[in-house]
């Protein structure tokens, strides 16, 4: 019996940094389309849901074929509300409605639109190998090594944010570093049921992606930036290849 993985695709309205992103035209599609074509190209998905508090959001993953089993509650819907409670409550609330439980949960963050479906496959491949890890994280290595980043003290003066990074003084010195770049988390749902939180607990597994696709939109730039990449032909998204085949006809 193969293992289930349910993904979930978090869309919260009302965003502050970037008003409607979710929704807005990237590419051609609505954001938070892009998950979704992604998530119908992944046989590894078992089922994929989308938990918003917004009705308009919600037509939206609707007309691009999404799963809505529930709305989002107002009590998880605030700015401040920790993704991690988020994706609890909706395993939570669609074993309880199934009837049955889930063996892995898979986060699509629709600010990250770039990954692949190679990506799931491969991080959800690794994770199942690993018996002992709590979950697997995609990373890229920065552009700039942040070993060498500084801070502004009140008094004005500049000081290292890391104090090793003055024994390095060539870049191939440097320890290799690893940002997490949001653009896929696969958990094993035991683990999401008993922590509350996954930073603090638990071993995991990097996923390594090129920081080219390292993308989490929160800003307007950030959402020009990703669009001209994907319209550039730097980053390539096979759903959109369909589509096209599909506006053809």
């Amino acid at each position: 019996m193969s293992e289930k993985l349910l993904a979930v695709i978090p869309a919260r309205g009302r965003s502050k940094g970037l008003p409607g992103k979710n929704i807005r035209p990237l590419a051609g599609l609505p954001l938070i389309a892009h998950s979704i074509r992604l998530a119908r190209l992944c046989p590894e998905i078992t089922r994929c849901i989308v938990s918003t508090d917004s009705p308009e959001i919600a037509a939206v993953a609707r007309r691009f074929g999404a799963e809505l089993p529930f709305p989002r509650p107002k009590w998880l819907a605030h700015a401040r509300t920790p993704m991690w409670q988020v994706l609890r409550h909706a395993l939570h609330t669609v074993e309880m409605q199934e009837g049955s439980r889930y063996d892995f949960l898979l986060l699509l963050d629709p600010t990250s639109p770039t990954r692949l479906p190679q990506d799931v496959a491969r991080a959800f491949k690794r994770l199942k190998s690993k018996p002992r890890a709590a979950g697997i994280v995609s990373v890229s290595v920065p552009e700039f090594n942040p070993i060498w980043h500084s801070v502004v003290k009140k008094n004005g003066w500049m000081t290292d944010l890391n104090p090793t990074g003055a024994r390095f003084n060539r870049r191939q010195q440097a320890p290799r570093i690893y940002r997490i770049n949001g653009l896929l988390y696969i958990w094993r749902a035991d683990f999401v049921r008993k922590q509350e939180s996954w930073r603090s607990r638990g071993k995991h597994l990097l996923h390594i992606t090129p920081d080219i696709r390292a993308v989490s939109i929160d800003n307007q730039e950030q959402f020009d930036k990703t669009d001209l990449l994907i319209r550039g032909g730097l980053i390539n998204l096979p759903w959109l290849k369909k589509e096209a085949r599909h506006a053809q006809r």
